[in-house]
């Protein structure tokens, strides 16, 4: 069997499973993001997340999580909705996390997935990722064409906009590799004006410490006051770069049943959430990505915009 072949089988495996686009690079150093990841660092533009200090080799170079890994297959998996919250002034959810939590749905599809590709061409090793390693995701899959690196410093993929969950599968399989694609932001900054904590500093590179997502869910302390009036009504996460983002004309309603929200979620008004209890916290969110908050921070975040 040849690298063409391994690439047909594990394409067509991946698109069964319900991954919407998948490509592949050829697993190696990522020497051009060094300089960046060094010089994001130094800017201490990850605030307190200090692990993306952690690894900073094993980022750089997948065959230091996988020895002797050849490929880096990159998967995306749609999580647009057109459905949103009914209560207009209640607080806001990101679209990602109205569902089950993505690292455990598309974890198991990525096991499935390997488990495949042993089936029909062999012994191969490999290791899945989902958003939980040191691994430079947004890198790998713009080098294998699935879309290109936005303002924002998220994936744009042009038949599809920008709603996606990223995913890696390393293995130590040859495979033939895809090319990486033009940028087609072009003039646009909608993203950069829209962002109404300044966080996109420039082209491509994002304050973490100062985007509304880190805000709400990272941050463990208190929110400081000068953010006070600019979160816009965001409890978790934040959309607005992508609600502006014209790409996203062309995103379409996902297929996955695990990331229908739970009946409540939706109808939940303003004084609901103001009068939020822990156990209908823990009945909403049961299977959901909101729970890395715990009950404390997500009424933290919601009496922070009470304060508005």
């Amino acid at each position: 069997m040849d690298r063409r072949q391994h690439t047909k089988i594990v394409k067509e495996a991946a698109y069964h499973l319900g991954f919407d686009y998948v490509g592949v690079s050829k697993a190696d150093y990522l020497e051009e993001d060094a300089a960046h990841l060094e010089e994001w660092l130094k800017r201490n533009y990850q605030g307190q997340m200090h692990y993306m200090a952690n690894h900073f080799d094993k980022r750089l170079d997948p065959r230091k999580l996988v020895p002797g890994a050849k490929s880096v297959v990159s998967l995306l998996y749609n999580h647009y909705t057109e459905k949103t919250q009914k209560d207009s002034e209640a607080p806001k959810i990101s679209k990602y996390a109205y569902g089950q939590d993505y690292h455990f749905v598309i974890k198991a599809k990525l096991k499935e997935l390997l488990e495949t590709i042993r089936d029909k061409i062999g012994e191969v090793e490999g290791r899945c990722f989902v958003d939980s390693a040191p691994v430079m995701e947004r890198t790998w899959a713009a080098k294998s064409g699935l879309g290109w690196v936005g303002k924002h410093s998220l994936l744009i993929n042009k038949q599809a906009g920008s709603y996606f969950f990223l995913a890696e599968l390393i293995i130590d399989l040859e495979m033939e590799t895809d090319g990486p694609i033009k940028d087609y932001c072009g003039t646009c900054t909608r993203c950069i004006d829209a962002c109404p904590t300044d966080a996109i500093v420039e082209n491509q590179v994002v304050d973490g410490s100062k985007c509304i997502s880190y805000f709400t869910i990272e941050l463990k302390e208190s929110i400081p006051n000068e953010m006070k009036g600019k979160f816009e009504n965001w409890m978790f996460g934040c959309d607005i770069c992508q609600e502006v983002c014209p790409w996203n004309r062309f995103a379409q309603p996902h297929q996955e049943s695990a990331f229908e929200p739970h009946p409540d979620l939706l109808e939940m008004s303003q004084r609901d959430w103001q009068e939020l209890t822990e156990e209908t916290f823990r009945k909403v969110f049961k299977k959901s990505a909101v729970k890395r908050t715990k009950f404390k921070g997500l009424t933290r975040n919601i009496d922070f915009l009470k304060e508005e």
